[in-house]
């Protein structure tokens, strides 16, 4: 088995938004409908010997539909990392080939094989459902997000760690799990309000969001807390990025009306997803680090090493 490529993290663009996740679940929907239309009139051209579209026959086809159109734009950076995405594209060409191939056939009047013709079904049934697969996981992304922070929400928390857990264990990968808490939030409401809070909260996930790459998955563990997925990474790299995130945190002016721009700060605890013990244990490692940083003076990272021990921050 090649061995783990250790990736290095870098920040990546602005957060994905709800706003783009529901237009990619609408051109999916209207993909699906396209489809079913060019389906039946793509079986009328066949069984008439109808002169076909000459845009079916092309070997770029995929690419001209408005599928195609859609999934090659750089807009699609919303489902640009999903798994179903990727196998989206094989399926959705290899389709428009067997179309073409039917039609070639139809065109020069020539019987077309039974077998053909189910290749061409097979494929696009399996077309529909990497369409379907995608919109349904776009769909539980959107509706498992912290309205207020735009962070994941705990829902799903442990269904994601368990599935990087698994690859861990079978050694496909690495990944870090980080615990951050930000500092003496409960000063920032009893100063400057809830209000002032909330936005404190969702200032600090858009952050942390910013400087992450798409596949790594922020979720609010509860409160002020969060909880970093990190995958595809090893412990130093992840650091590197945690400082980046802690470091450029407490440069940020955060507008409160009637009140002068305040700061804030967090307090970060890592370890790597252990393939021999529970996620539930991993958690608890980086919550024991997190509370480390807290006592060690808080506004810092801790790595966990088994002689940390909880003790209450003062």
């Amino acid at each position: 088995m090649p061995k783990k490529k250790k990736t290095a993290v870098t920040a990546t663009e602005e957060p994905i938004s709800a706003g783009e996740i529901r237009d990619a679940i609408s051109v999916l929907d209207q993909a699906l409908y396209n489809h079913v239309q060019w389906t039946d009139s793509l079986n009328i051209t066949l069984i008439c010997h109808l002169r076909p579209d000459e845009r079916d026959l092309r070997a770029n086809a995929h690419r001209e539909c408005r599928l195609g159109q859609w999934y090659y734009d750089e807009k699609t950076r919303v489902v640009r990392n999903n798994p179903n995405f990727v196998e989206l594209e094989e399926a959705h060409r290899e389709m428009h080939r067997q179309a073409a191939h039917l039609l070639a056939l139809s065109s020069d009047r020539q019987e077309i094989p039974m077998a053909d013709y189910e290749r061409f079904t097979h494929e696009l049934k399996r077309l529909r459902l990497q369409i379907e697969t995608l919109k349904r996981e776009l769909e539980d992304e959107i509706y498992n997000v912290d309205a207020l922070t735009g962070a994941s929400s705990r829902v799903g928390m442990l269904t994601k760690l368990r599935e990087q857990h698994e690859l861990v264990k079978r050694d496909l990968e690495t990944c870090v799990i980080v615990m951050m808490d930000i500092d003496k939030f409960k000063a920032v409401n009893d100063t400057y309000g809830h209000a002032a809070g909330d936005r404190a909260l969702a200032t600090f996930a858009q952050h942390v969001m910013r400087n992450t790459r798409p596949f790594d998955r922020l979720f609010r563990y509860g409160g002020e807390e969060f909880l970093l997925c990190i995958p595809h990474t090893d412990i130093d790299a992840a650091r590197r990025m945690i400082e980046r995130i802690r470091t450029e945190l407490e440069k940020i002016d955060i507008a409160c009306p009637g009140y002068p721009p305040f700061h804030i700060s967090a307090s970060f605890g890592m370890t790597a997803l252990d393939p021999d013990v529970p996620v539930t244990d991993s958690i608890d490692r980086a919550d024991l680090a997190v509370y480390a940083a807290k006592t060690q003076g808080r506004n810092r990272t801790v790595t966990w090493d088994p002689s940390i021990v909880r003790v209450e921050a003062g």
